[in-house]
């Protein structure tokens, strides 16, 4: 049993290939968190965790899918593994806290480097063509290592890039950033450029987006639902949704 969040694609390739390797159920954290959140592993059924690194901490809708989860893993080989567009911090470390109140302990945690996607604040851009082929080629390696760690059911197993300065970058700077800045209040269209797809409102994994009538415009819903996860911005045909001061920086999306 593999659950999962994706925003701009990494996680859900990421999350695909897991599922393939190791021939066990994917689920989609939005979607089950529409439910009670109660599971029954089966003999032998691993549970893995996959998700972006936001803010070099796990998602908040990630911790708020555990908190509301009911498992029993005992006995069972637990797994974390995260994408991010550079390095982790101690992303991994508030995982395992956010695991220990339900009773629960990742044995292995990965982490993979894919393009970036996060382009909000200054200084953060998306990759160029060959630094995304290169980041590719070596996740497809390092994952492909990691599946077989997972089939193995190896412990103690640590293989992640916190970076320089994690402690800084998770509990100085990812806090304060995961509480005040995940928000879709800066989310603004240009209504000139619009051509009224749609596709932003489809591609959003958690629904927050409604397509306005007169004129057809995407509005987001401002309940502190957004995960600030970039599809919309990175899947616009466009180029017309922006985020503060992002016209003129790229977009990604992974298919």
């Amino acid at each position: 049993m593999i659950f999962y969040f994706s925003g701009t694609g990494n996680t859900h390739w990421a999350a695909v290939q897991l599922a393939l390797g190791t021939g066990e159920q994917l689920l989609f954290i939005p979607d089950e968190m529409k439910g009670d959140c109660h599971y029954v592993l089966e003999e032998g059924e691993r549970l893995g965790f996959c998700f972006p690194t936001h803010g070099w901490m796990p998602p908040k809708i990630v911790r708020n899918f555990i908190s509301r989860l009911t498992i029993n893993a005992e006995g069972h080989y637990c797994y974390a593994l995260t994408t991010c567009g550079d390095d982790i911090g101690h992303c991994m470390k508030v995982l395992q806290k956010t695991l220990h109140h339900k009773g629960l302990h990742a044995d292995s945690v990965f982490s993979i480097t894919m393009p970036e996607s996060y382009v909000c604040l200054p200084g953060f851009k998306t990759d160029s063509e060959e630094k995304v082929r290169r980041k590719m080629a070596k996740a497809r390696e390092d994952l492909k290592g990691f599946i077989a760690l997972i089939n193995e059911r190896c412990v103690g197993k640590e293989l992640v890039f916190k970076g320089v300065l994690p402690y800084t970058k998770t509990y100085v700077l990812g806090m304060p950033f995961n509480k005040w800045l995940i928000t879709d209040k800066p989310f603004k269209v240009d209504a000139d450029l619009c051509i009224h797809c749609g596709k932003c409102a489809k591609v959003c994994p958690i629904g927050n987006i409604s397509m306005e009538k007169e004129p057809t415009l995407p509005f987001w819903h401002h309940d502190g639902s957004c995960t600030n996860c970039l599809a919309c911005y990175h899947i616009c045909p466009k180029h017309a949704i922006n985020y503060w001061n992002t016209q003129k920086k790229g977009q990604y999306f992974l298919p």
